[in-house]
């Protein structure tokens, strides 16, 4: 198809998803810009026919020209966890001031914003709070645009969340759970979010904003028990006192400053949350894949489920 396509973030877990699904979808002209090197590069030997810039928005110049010249932009950079207060910043509130900058110059693009269902939530933390300036950041721009707000997401390139739950499972004989672990989640298959962005390019619903979350309610507990049936997993799933997981994440962020799971993100998961479900199928055209089949695509794709991208 005739229309350029920027994706920032490129790299991560949407982008990883998105960019095959475009090219099924016939769209040929892809801009993909992510800071992570060893991710990018993954990127980059999986699309050869596309092309990939390494910069980090924030800091980095040689991108503009290539984003400038897109008619639709979707933005996926976004800092998820960590202990700095300053990448949250830098990542999900700098970085798209810079990225807003270049496109209110060339007012062209629509621009299809991935914000969070964290804006929504009770949650307090520093992921929360620069998620709410950046899409504060997207919808005052004056540019076309939508904004989805997806729950959590698993799928293919999972290196946070799920995906990586699901391979420390596969390592290690006991799984803790912490408390009782009757927190209730509605994950929601990036596979699903691809086709909602693809629908938002082709339709341009301008000026809106929608809540995507899960169409199936699950406790976490449940949740790690499909996953370790749908992986393969040997490992015991205990329960274990809250205080005590919420020391050991705290010892083990003293030794790792990136941690895949952080004391914040562990109070967030116990926060008793639950999201909006509209009828997105219905709104954007799109077919829900059901939660068992959706972990079977995620862990049991014959190339896919094998690449595991990097911290």
């Amino acid at each position: 198809m005739s229309v350029r396509i920027a994706v920032t973030g490129a790299a991560g877990l949407v982008g990883q998803n998105l960019i095959p699904r475009l090219k099924m979808r016939g769209f040929t002209d892809i801009v993909a810009i992510d800071k992570h090197p060893a991710n990018t590069a993954t990127l980059r030997w999986l699309h050869p026919d596309i092309r990939v810039i390494e910069a980090n928005l924030a800091v980095d110049d040689g991108w503009q020209d290539a984003v400038a010249a897109c008619d639709v932009v979707v933005v996926c950079h976004a800092q998820i966890g960590g202990l700095d207060p300053k990448a949250f910043e830098q990542n999900n509130v700098a970085a798209t001031r810079r990225l807003i900058d270049v496109l209110q110059a060339n007012q062209r693009p629509f621009l299809v914003h991935l914000s969070s269902s964290v804006i929504e939530s009770e949650a307090a933390d520093w992921y929360t709070e620069s998620k709410e300036q950046q899409e504060r950041i997207v919808v005052q721009s004056g540019l076309s645009h939508v904004v989805l707000r997806p729950t959590l997401m698993f799928g293919w390139f999972d290196r946070k969340h799920v995906g990586w739950l699901a391979r420390f499972m596969q390592r290690v004989p006991i799984f803790p759970i912490p408390g009782s672990g009757r927190y209730l989640r509605q994950p929601l298959y990036v596979g699903d979010l691809c086709d909602i962005i693809m629908s938002c390019i082709d339709k341009r619903p301008n000026d809106a904003s929608y809540n995507i979350s899960g169409q199936e309610k699950i406790d976490y507990i449940d949740l790690m028990r499909e996953v370790k049936e749908t992986c393969g997993a040997r490992a015991a799933i205990v329960r274990i006192p809250y205080r005590l997981f919420w020391a050991l994440l705290w010892a083990y962020g003293l030794f790792d400053r990136d941690p895949p799971f952080t004391t914040k993100q562990l109070e967030a998961l116990v926060t008793p949350d639950v999201f909006e479900v509209i009828d997105w199928p219905g709104v954007f055209g799109v077919t829900a894949m059901p939660l068992h089949r959706a972990l079977e695509q995620t862990f049991q794709h014959p190339v896919y489920s094998k690449i595991v991208l990097e911290f």
